[in-house]
C-alpha cells in the first residue's frame, strides 16, 4: 500500500474535515492534473501540480487570485465541487494528485464516472448529493462535515444527514485504507495453498 493511501486514511472508516468550495462545473482531469505532469508513475508529489494552472501564472509564481489560494491541507480535506467533475480522459494521476494535496473526498453533484471508478480504486472517495446540499456547501468558505465510509452517509453540519451511493466492496476498501492489490495480497496464503493442491 501506498504512503498516499496510508496518510489519506488516518481514520479509516471516517473522515471529519471543513470543506473548501470550488464552485466551477465540468472540471476536467487535464484542470486537476495536467498533461506535461504525467511524466511519472509516482503518487507522493503530485499535489503540488493539482490544479495547476489555476495555482501559478506562466512563470511558476503563485497566483494571488487562485480559487485554490486559501486552502489549508490540514483544515480542508473535503472539496465541494461543480457538476461533472472529473470529465476528460482517464487518468489515475488526478486522483493521485488531489489525495497528495491533502484531500480525502471530494463532493459533487455528478461525476465522471471513470474518474469516479480510478477515484475508488485509489482511495479517493466521490460523494454524490443533490444539488440543494452543493448550494447549501457552497453558500459558506467553509463548513463542517463527516462522512461515515461503513454507512456511506455525510453528516452537514446544520443541514443534516443525507447517503450517498457506494459499493460494499469499495466501502470495505476504504475503511481498511487499502487498494484492491492489497485486499488480494491479505489472501496469499490462500492462494498458494490452493495452487500446491493443484498442482498438475
Amino acid at each position: 500500500m501506498s504512503e498516499t493511501m496510508r496518510s489519506s486514511n488516518k481514520k479509516h472508516g471516517q473522515i471529519k474535515s471543513l470543506t473548501y468550495r470550488l464552485p466551477v462545473a465540468n472540471i476536467d482531469t487535464d484542470q486537476i492534473i495536467p498533461a506535461q505532469f504525467l511524466t511519472t508513475t509516482e503518487r507522493e508529489g503530485l499535489g503540488q501540480y493539482c490544479f495547476y494552472a489555476w495555482r501559478y501564472d506562466a512563470d511558476g509564481k503563485p497566483r494571488a487570485d487562485s480559487p485554490l489560494a486559501e486552502h489549508q491541507p490540514d483544515r480542508h480535506q473535503v472539496l465541494v465541487a461543480g457538476a461533472n467533475f472529473g470529465c476528460g480522459s482517464s487518468r489515475e494521476h488526478a486522483p493521485w494528485a488531489l489525495l497528495d494535496m491533502g484531500f480525502r473526498a471530494v463532493i459533487s453533484s455528478q461525476f465522471a464516472d471513470i474518474f469516479r471508478n480510478n477515484s475508488l480504486k485509489n482511495g479517493l472517495l466521490p460523494v454524490t448529493v443533490d444539488q440543494q446540499v452543493i448550494d447549501y456547501l457552497m453558500a459558506e468558505a467553509e463548513r463542517e462535515v463527516t462522512i461515515d465510509i461503513p454507512s456511506a452517509t455525510l453528516q452537514v453540519a446544520g443541514l443534516g444527514s443525507y447517503t450517498f451511493p457506494l459499493d460494499p466492496f469499495a466501502a470495505y476498501c476504504l475503511t481498511h485504507g487499502i487498494d484492491q492489490l492489497d485486499f488480494i495480497l491479505g489472501y496469499d496464503t490462500l492462494i498458494s495453498q490452493h495452487e500446491q493442491r493443484h498442482e498438475a
